[in-house]
């Protein structure tokens, strides 16, 4: 075989006669003895407390939507995972002042006609 092709039974980029090294060990493991072996990963920080985001809302004139967007100031002081419960409350809400503005109002009731005596015979 030529310098560049392994021979039957190497291992590519080993020498023959060399024990091949499996790339899916553990490299932390260093020698048997233990020397050599890599530190330990610190532990994860943790996550940061829940703070505003100190977005200021402007009202929008609608009361039942000013209500709403006054809810998602709720959202500051939970962590993350309880923000779901707040979003959905106030799109909930804001979709039901939505469709309540689409809803055509009833149309007015008409007066009964006046009879007219101007038409004489």
């Amino acid at each position: 075989m030529s310098d560049s092709m392994p021979g039957p039974g190497t291992a590519a980029g080993t020498a023959p006669g060399a024990t091949p090294v499996d790339v899916a060990e553990d490299p932390s493991a260093g020698t048997p003895d233990g020397e050599g072996a890599a530190p330990a990963a610190a532990p994860a920080p943790e996550p940061a407390a829940p703070a505003p985001l100190g977005i200021g809302r402007t009202p929008t004139g609608n009361a039942e939507v000013d209500a709403r967007l006054e809810r998602l100031a709720d959202a500051d002081h939970l962590p993350a995972d309880g923000h779901i419960e707040v979003y959905e409350d106030v799109h909930r809400g804001l979709r039901d002042a939505l469709t309540a503005l689409d809803a055509r109002p009833a149309p007015a009731p008409v007066p009964a006609p006046t009879p007219s005596y101007d038409n004489r015979s």
